[in-house]
């Protein structure tokens, strides 16, 4: 359409799981990102067969791959969607070529991004990392809280189908846990952050569930409430499965009663705050009950598209 601002070109390394899911997205969400390149190293992947049927060019060479293609070159932002052990050489590669990097691996090279948190704080920054699905499912519950009472201490369970977890995800529960614990402090604002996730083979398969403790200083509960909602809300406004799965509930720690955090080596008194959530999928790849590939893919083309319009990419074309 005449005067239409072209779509960015982008690429995703990863044609697994969260690859393919992405891939999905920008191609029937996005009006401002447009899907150049698919790269994995397995050439009988689905994602990359699926990529190639949705007429989107393809290497099965890896990161080497992508550089030798001839679209590489109009490609200015790369999702990596392999893994923690893999982004750092890919990265280096990627900065060297002047693209702007997404990693959805755990790696963390780049400051943490929660988009309805600080979405808008790093967007110059030439590597963003979208910590991890449960990080994204949580981590807003824990600032909604934090911005009403200082978090003295935020634990996160996240539970994912074992069918939505590929390859990449299973080798990275380690950096899970404590990109994840990480990010909890860092966007969340919590003193201290722990996080777990859970890999439930249950049949059929489970949507995503999550659960946050955080015992925060004393508060009025109602005001702990009315933040954890809207931020629920402004997290329904880019995935629409993300709901409480019931009543946020709290319980007053007394000085008498006071909690033993072995982590921190000390017990505290305060407000704690229980919440429940689920995140249902939109199924655009897997199955609905992938609700983590949802959000974390959701969050990543969010922030692709914050960056576009940060730096009006795709402006002058």
């Amino acid at each position: 359409m005449e005067g239409r601002t072209p779509r960015v070109k982008v690429a995703i390394i990863g044609s697994g799981n969260i690859g393919a899911d992405l891939m999905i997205k920008i191609m029937r969400l996005s009006e401002r990102l447009e899907m150049a390149a698919m790269v994995g190293v397995d050439p009988n992947s689905d994602g990359l067969a699926r990529a190639a049927r949705l007429g989107v060019a393809t290497t099965a060479e890896g990161i080497d791959g992508l550089v030798a293609m001839p679209q590489f070159a109009d490609i200015a932002i790369v999702f990596d969607a392999t893994s923690a052990g893999a982004h750092a050489r890919h990265d280096e590669i990627l900065r060297r070529h002047g693209k702007q990097v997404i990693d959805l691996t755990p790696a963390a090279i780049g400051p943490y991004v929660i988009p309805p948190v600080n979405g808008a704080a790093n967007l110059d920054a030439p590597n963003l990392n979208m910590v991890t699905c449960g990080g994204q499912a949580t981590i807003p519950i824990v600032a909604a809280v934090n911005r009403v009472s200082p978090v003295i201490y935020g634990e996160i369970v996240a539970s994912i189908a074992s069918k939505s977890a590929g390859p990449g995800t299973r080798a990275n529960i380690d950096e899970f846990t404590e990109t994840t614990s990480l990010a909890i402090e860092k966007v969340g604002g919590a003193r201290r952050g722990k996080a777990v996730i859970v890999l439930n083979p249950a049949e059929p398969p489970l949507i995503m569930r999550d659960t946050v403790y955080c015992l925060c200083e004393d508060a009025d509960p109602a005001a702990v409430e009315a933040s954890i909602l809207a931020m629920v809300e402004e997290v329904r406004a880019y995935v629409p499965g993300y709901r409480l799965k019931q009543a946020v509930q709290f319980e007053k720690i007394t000085d008498n009663e006071r909690l033993l955090i072995p982590e921190m080596g000390e017990a505290f008194a305060g407000l704690k705050v229980s919440v429940f959530l689920e995140v249902e999928g939109a199924a655009h790849y897997l199955p609905a009950y992938a609700g983590n590939l949802d959000i974390m893919t959701s969050a990543a083309l969010k922030t692709a598209e914050a960056i576009v319009q940060h730096r009006k990419l795709g402006a002058a074309a």
